[in-house]
């Protein structure tokens, strides 16, 4: 006996509702159980390629010279800055911050060390630090060398003096980055060899461990978080008082995701219902596409959280998407019945029920793959956030098709017909009076779509992925104004690093030297001072290290002059900066090796940790500049300042390739971004190659396959040409507007030409049978495609720029795909005359079950 698709269907969904939606009740409160423990993720991990090499120099280069995980906090008092009162304020204000659990240090002006207040020896120098909290200091003096020193100025305090800066710095845990690197380690492993299943087990393992104890992580960087905001509230009526910092705004974007997945879900929600009760009018016609959106966004909410996967600032519009979908889905389904139910008014519920679901199971399995298709694009992204969203909506559409053929038509089956519903006469007035505008100006049309297909081709012409992190954020927003604050008055927001190592001829020629044999010496009676070998002054860091002798610290102020002359460029810190502070006290130290190496060796560990450690490796060998950049610059493009220090420092300076490292987050930021275009632009074609494969196998005809494509080639090219045109840049969100408009408008086209064959078959006459559509299916796409469009314009709410960006153009990008649809498809088909296989009306699904009967 044969295996039956459909008559295992018929049997166990249409004949057995309320066991159906028994066992699908089930289901989603199993799932709704875990929805809870849904992770939000916004860390700087989200920002950068999972396995860029660059983020593994970063980590070890931040393991070595400091790291980024600390908070700033900008203070510009409404007194003088260094009156008793505004010192006094600050005082307090540090110790509080220190205070704080969580909190390793805090630096401000009170803590730094002053030579000039007033100048001090080399000698006092050596004994210890003199700080603004030394007795007897001059303020005058201090607020002098603070506005003039080449280490503090535009860093520690602004060039005016009335604005400071206190770095939070926050307690490194070493468990973490354990983890970190016992995860990542298997990771690149399994990226070159096949694990063993003792790794497998291990990898799976400690990934668990590093997302569990991250997710802790950070509930206590939010809870560390809100009590230094605590603090800084009790100080905000002495001073002007912003919070900045990596960490307070991966917690910032964490709030906006929470915000915008309730938020936004919900104002989605509300556009859903408005749209529904105008186009159907009746209850049940509004609530059952309710109740299947609810069922599948509990299903995946519960699904990710047992997964173990958070959701991002890209994935955090994933739910309004599923809503979205699973209404196409369900609308389709709903107009198609009505239809029915008008043509024949006296037909029974199962009937009605199970011709719709057979007549709509083909197209709307063909549009639930080619959209996940489309989404599966982001998987070779190599950015996690992206691939996660990817695979989110691609089980997404797998859940909303199970639910729209079982869910839906179960509780249809619970409903009586009654009489038929009327349909909007005013949206059938709009479609079909689109169909008479095309039937009446076909040139005029064409013409019109293909100047704007030029246009578009210019404007992704302009299509560029450099952007400002700060415009990501609005200008009410604390973390934009601080960045602004920051960038205005102390130097730099976004860290860039370049280390510099000694030449590897030099680490040769150290190699080979040989020391004088002390043994054989000794049968001579003769000893190393014999030979004018003076071992304390040569074993000194100025004879062993590369850097720190008087002429290559020449070529280092050199270069530090260079970075700083960049207009990108804000306050840059090196070993220069020292000397320049230690050439102040004594010219001659500083152009002596002798008396460098002496200096160096008798400094203090708390002088060296300020002046020399952050910039030199403890060999001398090794080189950091710490540059800001100005991230409100309008004019900054990353890969291009990246490319001109580099081959500047390659080209003028004379250095080797291998001896030259930029890091940072600027580096890993536009690592990230350039990725986008290389493995996401550049894959379009291939995504459209593959939707045109799955068209072959619905439609089984190239000529009408090419034809269903091209809308949606033109509206995918006019919304990235707008964002050419009007200057938006490709960044996480907006790069799956491609995707998305792909994903969904082929959709439109699917269903458009599904009803095409359908109509044609019965009229044979090709006007005819586009007006058919229009009034029909047209319908369907016209309600989905205006509830997408409305529902995603709440986005523009948001504080996150981004979203607001990926709300509009989707909207956008939407109404082109309906627009192209209605008027481009339907015009190739009548210009050109492509045929498909007939369709049997009657039972598509009969055609599935040929290919499944055993």
């Amino acid at each position: 006996m044969g295996f039956s698709l459909s008559a295992y269907y018929e049997r166990f969904i249409i004949d057995r509702p309320k066991t159906t939606l028994l066992v699908i009740t089930l289901v989603v409160l199993a799932f709704s159980y875990y929805a809870p423990g849904i992770r939000l993720d916004a860390s700087a991990d989200t920002l950068i390629l999972e396995n860029d090499q660059s983020l593994k120099y970063y980590r070890g280069i931040k393991a070595r010279y400091g790291s980024d995980d600390y908070l700033f906090v900008t203070y510009s008092p409404k007194k003088d800055l260094f009156s008793a009162a505004a010192l006094g304020d600050l005082k307090q204000l540090r110790d509080k911050l220190a205070a704080i659990r969580g909190v390793s240090s805090v630096v401000s002006i009170w803590d730094v060390p002053l030579i000039n207040s007033p100048r001090i020896t080399l000698d006092e120098l050596q004994d210890g630090i003199r700080t603004l909290s030394t007795p007897g200091l001059d303020t005058e003096l201090a607020r002098k060398e603070f506005t003039t020193s080449p280490l503090y100025k535009n860093m520690l305090i602004s060039e005016d003096g009335q604005t400071t800066a206190l770095q939070v710095n926050i307690t490194r845990n070493e468990k973490y980055y354990r983890l970190l690197a016992e995860r990542n380690g298997l990771r690149e492993k399994q990226l070159k060899q096949a694990l063993t299943p003792a790794e497998e087990m291990q990898l799976e393992q400690v990934s668990k461990e590093f997302y569990h104890y991250t997710a802790g992580l950070q509930q206590q960087l939010k809870a560390m978080i809100a009590e230094v905001r605590q603090v800084l509230d009790q100080h905000k009526n002495n001073a002007d008082i912003f919070l900045g910092g990596i960490p307070m705004i991966t917690a910032d974007s964490i709030d906006y995701i929470a915000h915008d997945l309730t938020t936004f879900s919900v104002g989605v929600l509300v556009f859903i219902i408005f749209i529904l009760a105008i186009a159907f009018g009746r209850l049940h016609w509004v609530l059952l596409p309710m109740v299947t959106c609810f069922c599948a966004g509990s299903i995946m909410l519960g699904l990710l959280s047992l997964l173990d996967w958070p959701i991002t600032v890209v994935s955090a519009n994933f739910i309004s998407l599923m809503l979205i979908v699973t209404l196409s889905l369900t609308v389709h389904l709903i107009v198609r019945y009505q239809e029915l139910h008008s043509e024949q008014s006296d037909a029974g519920q199962r009937y009605l029920v199970l011709t719709t679901m057979y007549k709509k199971l083909v197209p709307c399995f063909y549009t639930t793959t080619t959209t996940m298709i489309a989404f599966g694009s982001l998987l070779i992204s190599f950015i996690r956030p992206l691939i996660d969203f990817g695979w989110m909506m691609i089980m997404g559409m797998a859940v909303s098709f199970i639910l729209a053929f079982t869910l839906f038509p179960a509780t249809l089956m619970l409903l009586k017909p009654g009489k038929p519903g009327t349909q909007q006469d005013l949206t059938a007035k709009i479609t079909k009076y689109i169909a008479g505008r095309i039937e009446l100006h076909p040139k005029k049309i064409l013409s019109g779509y293909t100047l704007l297909v030029l246009l578009s081709i210019a404007g992704m012409g302009l299509l560029t992925v450099e952007n400002r992190f700060i415009d990501y954020f609005k200008k009410s927003t604390e973390i934009y104004q601080g960045m602004e604050l920051i960038d205005q008055k102390l130097g730099g927001t976004t860290p860039l690093e370049v280390v510099l190592d000694a030449p590897a001829e030099f680490f040769q020629q150290a190699d080979e030297e040989e020391p004088l044999d002390e043994e054989f010496l000794e049968e001579f009676g003769m000893d190393a001072e014999d030979f004018g070998y003076d071992e304390a002054a040569e074993a000194g860091i100025t004879g062993n290290s590369y850097w720190f002798n008087v002429q290559q610290l020449e070529q280092v102020r050199q270069i530090h002059e260079y970075l700083d002359s960049l207009g990108e460029t804000g306050k840059v810190l090196s070993i220069a900066s020292t000397m320049a502070m230690l050439k102040t006290l004594d010219p001659q130290v500083v152009s002596d090796n002798f008396m460098l190496s002496v200096l160096y060796s008798k400094l203090s560990e708390q002088i060296k940790s300020s002046l020399v450690t952050p910039y030199l490796s403890e060999d001398g060998n090794q080189l950091r500049f710490g540059i800001r950049i100005f991230e409100s610059d309008p004019n900054l493009k990353r890969e291009q300042l990246l490319a001109k220090i580099r081959e500047q420092l390659t080209g003028h300076f004379g250095l080797e390739d291998d001896q030259v490292h930029l890091t940072g987050m600027v580096v890993l930021y536009n690592n990230m971004l350039q990725s986008l275009f290389k493995s996401q632009i550049l894959t379009i074609g291939v995504v459209f190659l593959a939707i045109l494969l799955m068209f072959l196998v619905l439609f089984r005809n190239f000529k009408l396959s090419l034809i269903a494509l091209i809308p949606n080639m033109v509206a995918a090219a006019l919304v990235l040409g707008l964002m050419g045109f009007i200057g938006i840049p490709l960044d996480l969100m907006t790069i799956t507007i491609a995707a998305i408009c792909i994903g969904i408008a082929v959709d439109n086209s699917i269903h458009y030409v599904d009803r095409f064959n359908s109509e044609f078959d019965r009229h044979r006459d090709y006007w005819l049978s586009v007006r058919h559509c229009h009034g029909s299916i047209g319908k369907a796409m016209y309600y989905t495609s205006i509830t997408i469009t409305l529902g995603f314009s709440i986005l523009a709410l948001s504080n996150f720029v981004p979203t607001v960006y990926f709300g509009l153009l989707t909207g956008f990008a939407m109404l082109m795909a309906l627009f192209a649809n209605m008027t481009l498809l339907p015009l190739l088909i009548v210009q050109f005359k492509p045929r498909g296989q007939p369709q049997d009306e009657q039972r598509p699904l009969e055609a599935v079950d040929a290919r499944l009967t055993d």
